[in-house]
């Protein structure tokens, strides 16, 4: 059971970058495909279309961050549980934003390549759904802190460990002081 409980803490501690990345890739594409036909049907501001099909990347950054902050905490089979419960949840939040994300960005460069004046008021829904995504990066950086990869120092909280019996079979085992 060991070795599951292990696997899974790696899954954790590896799921917010692999699930942001995974996010960003489908936002970005979405927008970038956008870009691209807006591209096609208006003579200048380009530079404006590719930036904007970018902003779901942001996800995968957050993702990293939080990965490596779980790994400082390291996998234990007392950890592994918190690191898989942050980590996986963390990781579909920041999917799913970016992916929302990339929607938005879409939605932005297509109604901008008609009415450029509307342009930045366009990526107002995206910037939202980019702050949902800060949310959980921050709550996620928190909440990692009360990770305990160790047991507690609290000798009460300490289960008892008892020595082996002596040889004669009439005494009972004693408990060892481990301090």
């Amino acid at each position: 059971m060991e070795p599951l409980i292990l696997a899974l803490g790696w899954a954790g501690l590896f799921a917010p970058m692999a699930l942001g990345a995974i996010g960003s890739i489908l936002g970005c594409a979405k927008a970038g495909q956008a870009a691209c036909g807006a591209m096609l049907e208006v003579e200048s501001g380009y530079g404006r279309y590719v930036g904007v099909s970018a902003l779901p990347s942001s996800q995968t950054i957050y993702g990293i961050v939080v990965m490596f902050t779980l790994n400082g905490i390291g996998v234990t089979t007392l950890s592994a549980p918190g690191l898989l419960s942050v980590g996986v949840l963390c990781g579909v939040a920041l999917l799913m934003s970016a992916v929302f994300q990339g929607a938005c960005c879409a939605s932005a460069i297509n109604v901008s390549k008609s009415k450029t004046e509307v342009f930045g008021l366009s990526v107002a829904p995206a910037a939202i759904v980019e702050g949902f995504a800060v949310f959980v990066f921050v709550f996620a950086l928190v909440v990692s802190g009360n990770i305990k990869a160790d047991a507690p120092e609290d000798a009460s909280q300490k289960p008892a460990v008892t020595a082996p019996a002596d040889a004669s079979a009439d005494s009972p085992a004693k408990p060892v002081d481990e301090n």
